[in-house]
């Protein structure tokens, strides 16, 4: 992997993985067309970018993360739902883990999750037409939390967007819209960092380790993650409270298309 590459792939890393498009598709369709190298690596650095995308989740929201005299309590309850809407995917990541793998190698499954969220999209603003004016601002149940949690366990099939299904399942608990997709930022930072860290740890067991240029290369992606991440972040709560979803189902859906076009084509296309 070059350090062109590396960069491209952060940037498709920061721009998509909190918007609900899918990152694992992108990764797909750029790590392919790049033509980059199957390899162990390849799969570690997709892994461990995460960490700079989730650091600009805690640098937005750092009121959220860090505690003040004032408001710790409310800082205990809000560590407390966060925890309770990860345990889900913990549990199901654990029990399935082979399984999630070998759907994550199989390009027909994250083509065709794309699509059919990308129709369940362009029919969200319909199905949640009062959640601006009658949803919540803050997730305020220990119950709503861990429902939100098992819609992330559903985001375990490649193609759906984790960003996707937490926010759907934010909605469904009865937050606005940019209160469902805050708290899918927030549920995002223990989930990804466990799995950097597990990713790391396996690594580490199997007796890997980096070489040549490695390290620099994770380096410069988590820098560049970080960057395009904290844009982003930004954009899209403004973006999706004025526009709402259409754009993204239909985004989706070409996305999808495309990913079906290319391998029947013949191109191959994997990630690892």
């Amino acid at each position: 992997m070059s350090y062109l590459q590396a960069i491209i792939l952060a940037i498709i890393e920061g721009l998509t993985e909190f918007l609900p498009v899918s990152s694992t598709g992108h990764m797909i369709i750029g790590s392919s067309i790049m033509g980059i190298a199957k390899e162990d690596f390849t799969k570690t650095f997709t892994v461990v970018i995460q960490f700079g995308a989730i650091l600009s989740v805690v640098v937005l929201y750092w009121r959220k993360f860090i505690p003040t005299d004032k408001n710790w309590k409310k800082s205990i309850a809000f560590y407390m739902r966060l925890l309770l809407a990860f345990i889900p995917a913990v549990v199901f990541g654990l029990l399935f883990k082979k399984y999630i793998d070998q759907m994550l190698e199989n390009v027909i499954v994250v083509a065709v999750s794309l699509l059919v969220g990308g129709i369940i999209f362009l029919l969200l603003d319909k199905w949640f037409a009062e959640a601006e004016d009658r949803g919540s601002s803050e997730l305020e149940s220990n119950t709503k939390a861990i429902k939100i949690g098992m819609f992330q366990v559903i985001a375990m099939i490649p193609g759906v967007s984790r960003s996707a299904a937490t926010i759907i399942g934010g909605l469904t608990q009865g937050l606005n819209k940019k209160a469902a997709a805050e708290f899918s930022f927030f549920l995002a930072v223990p989930t990804m960092f466990a799995a950097t860290v597990k990713d790391l740890y396996d690594l580490y067991k199997s007796g890997g380790g980096f070489q040549g240029n490695q390290i620099e290369l994770l380096i410069v992606g988590n820098i560049v993650a970080f960057i395009v991440a904290l844009l982003a972040i930004k954009s899209f709560i403004g973006f999706l409270t004025k526009h709402g979803f259409k754009l993204f189902g239909y985004y989706r859906i070409i996305v999808g298309g495309a990913i079906l076009i290319l391998y029947f084509l013949g191109y191959e296309l994997s990630m690892f």
